[in-house]
């Protein structure tokens, strides 16, 4: 089995939006850079946020990266030289990286349309660079959240060119959490279609924007994916969907126990407001994946995750807490961790959940 990258990301740029269809061609973000005295007050402007996209009447960061610090270059962040994303690969003893977008970490719009078009080309883009990989760069579909009956096409576009995973924020399209019945098409489509769903961090509310640092809090982006898990499994997401998987990316995995404690005092204390299933091996039952962080007391963790639902990333382009780019090879080196396990988690786990196989 390969050694499978579980969460890395690319930079948006200029040739992302070359795939726009004519009649979208009057949604094409624009990259601008702000005047002088934009940032009335400094300590808003978090470092390096100086470039932007302009997309339906608001700003959506632009970053400008170190290439030191990310351990990256240009061309490989943004994916106009495969050939050396390739190279760092081998360099990093990876033989599969899965794609995550940067831009759509926030929702680019509240506008059907204008999202539309977006992903669309964003989807294309990401398609004929999986192509150029020789299937070594696996991506992450951006279904347009908001035009559900485009949804199944887009999907099944997406996995015919080298998506191995079906991307979604923990609550979106109108502050809906992922238990809501609006995205079961969607879960229809990826259960039909073999295809992961996959919970990353992200913002789902167009009103915020990674422009402010006073945005950039847990609460707008990193918390989410847990309340899906918990609503999911309030919800009975798992039965009604028996053969969907669902993942939770950079989320890190130490909220584990929390949910777990917190779905098993529903399950004790609340019964008079709807039973559901709560099994001990929940997880593997469920089909739940986490990506978890070299950092963390995984040991603890898999008392309540088991071993077999475990991935990892290195957030490869990014610099951020989640950023490892050495993850696999520190993974490796921890002496708390039987070497069988390890396998599982950089191999076996991920390309389970995503389909590789």
């Amino acid at each position: 089995m390969p050694v499978v990258d579980a969460d890395t990301h690319v930079d948006e740029n200029d040739e992302t939006w070359s795939f726009l269809l004519p009649e979208h061609e009057r949604f094409r973000p624009l990259t601008i850079s702000p005047p002088d005295g934009y940032y009335v007050d400094p300590a808003l402007a978090p470092k390096g946020y100086n470039r932007f996209w302009s997309i339906d009447g608001a700003l959506r960061i632009r970053r400008n990266r170190d290439d030191v610090r990310t351990g990256t270059t240009v061309e490989t962040r943004e994916l106009t030289d495969v050939s050396a994303r390739l190279r760092d690969m081998d360099r990093l003893g990876v033989d599969v990286q899965v794609m995550y977008p940067t831009l759509f970490l926030t929702s680019v719009s509240a506008k059907p349309d204008v999202e539309y078009a977006l992903v669309r080309a964003y989807n294309r883009w990401l398609g004929a660079k999986s192509d150029e990989s020789g299937g070594r760069l696996r991506w992450v579909v951006i279904p347009p959240i908001l035009s559900m009956d485009k949804v199944a096409e887009e999907v099944e576009w997406g996995k015919e060119h080298g998506a191995c995973g079906v991307f979604k924020r923990g609550v979106e399209a109108g502050s809906r959490s992922a238990n809501d019945p609006y995205f079961f098409p969607l879960y229809e489509a990826a259960e039909r279609m073999d295809i992961p769903v996959c919970i990353h961090i992200a913002a789902g509310d167009p009103a915020i924007t990674d422009t402010l640092s006073s945005h950039l809090t847990m609460y707008n982006f990193s918390l989410s994916p847990i309340d899906a898990f918990v609503n999911m499994v309030l919800a009975g997401i798992p039965a009604r969907f028996p053969n969907l998987r669902v993942g939770f990316i950079e989320t890190m995995s130490s909220w584990a126990p929390y949910a777990m404690a917190e779905l098993q005092a529903r399950h004790e204390r609340s019964g008079w407001m709807g039973q559901f299933e709560l099994g001990q091996d929940l997880f593997r039952q469920g089909r739940f994946y986490l990506a978890c962080q070299t950092h963390e007391d995984l040991p603890y963790v898999m008392k309540f995750t088991g071993e077999d639902n475990l991935v990892i990333g290195t957030d490869y382009t990014h610099a951020d807490q989640s950023a490892e780019i050495e993850a696999h090879a520190i993974l490796r080196r921890r002496e708390d961790i039987p070497a069988h396990v390890v396998d599982k988690i950089v191999r076996d786990n991920p390309t389970r959940f995503y389909g590789l196989d």
